[in-house]
């Protein structure tokens, strides 16, 4: 049996299929991302899933795609600790890029990731290119749910936000100085902390006039920064992968129509896009 995982900083979707490619089970972890988490976080939140445990020692493979895995020191710390607890298993972890493109084409295109973090690389049929390297949550992130619970945050307090919108913005969230201010500069994953502010723009019932220009400013910087930077933009489709991708569909593609930028797939959880994939190319 393998078990595929496709893991963010927010939360982790595991699917285990038997030899036939037919699901065993489901399940969900919190965020996984060894950039951001120590050993010890990443080691109980593999701990606590119960079905995880039953079928540890059945899992022939664990392949794993996660956020914060595109560099060999924090890759390692997730290997080890995937090497001790599925030990029957042979392990193999890829940064959460390579799935989204397993997701969302087998053809050339420029594949995009929005959601706690953000991301985009080039795919040519048969390899990914990464044309500007990630700095992370405090440097990059266009129009991920850390750039728009930031966002939020400031409007907020530079009093830029409507009244009315910032009064419901009140009742949400504890918006004191000294709890935004010690979740940021002194707990861990403040990353996650940040985007879930985003979370207030996405579940409103209705995108008013504020949370309209926010998107739109957001997608038009990732558009700029993160798509036009490849050479092969206008030429190929642009797909997008994650949650904000997926409710902000026709602000994505409204971005993209004065650079003459065909979109492609959108899709909101690329495990299902990663199931077809091995479905289709491990398993047949």
């Amino acid at each position: 049996m393998i078990l595929l995982a496709d893991g963010g900083s927010t939360k982790c979707d595991w699917i285990l299929l038997d030899n036939n490619g037919e699901q065993v089970f489901k399940t969900r972890t919190k965020g996984l991302n060894p950039a951001v988490f120590s050993k010890k976080i990443l080691e109980e939140r593999l701990l606590a899933n119960d079905e995880l445990r039953a079928y540890k020692d059945q899992i022939e493979s664990v392949h794993f795609y996660g956020a914060g895995c595109g560099t060999s020191g924090p890759t390692k710390i997730l290997e080890d600790i995937f090497i001790n607890y599925f030990t029957t298993s042979e392990i193999l972890v890829k940064e959460d890029m390579v799935a989204a493109v397993f997701a969302a084409t087998t053809e050339p295109g420029i594949v995009c990731i929005l959601g706690t973090g953000s991301n985009s690389c080039f795919y040519d049929g048969e390899n990914i290119q990464m044309e500007v390297e990630s700095l992370g949550y405090v440097l990059m992130d266009e129009a991920s749910g850390n750039y728009f619970g930031k966002r939020l945050i400031r409007d907020y307090y530079y009093k830029r936000m409507p009244k009315p919108i910032a009064e419901e913005f009140e009742k949400r969230y504890d918006l004191s100085p000294d709890s935004i201010k010690h979740k940021v500069y002194q707990e861990e994953n403040p990353n996650t902390y940040l985007a879930s502010f985003a979370e207030f723009i996405f579940t409103s019932e209705e995108r008013n006039g504020y949370f309209y220009l926010l998107i739109t400013e957001g997608i038009k910087r990732f558009v700029e920064n993160r798509v036009l930077c490849f050479p092969e933009a206008q030429n190929v489709p642009i797909h997008f992968i994650g949650s904000i991708a997926h409710f902000s569909q026709d602000i994505i593609r409204d971005a993209l129509l004065p650079y003459h930028l065909t979109m492609g797939n959108i899709i909101q959880r690329p495990i299902d896009g990663i199931i077809d994939y091995y479905r289709n190319q491990i398993l047949a």
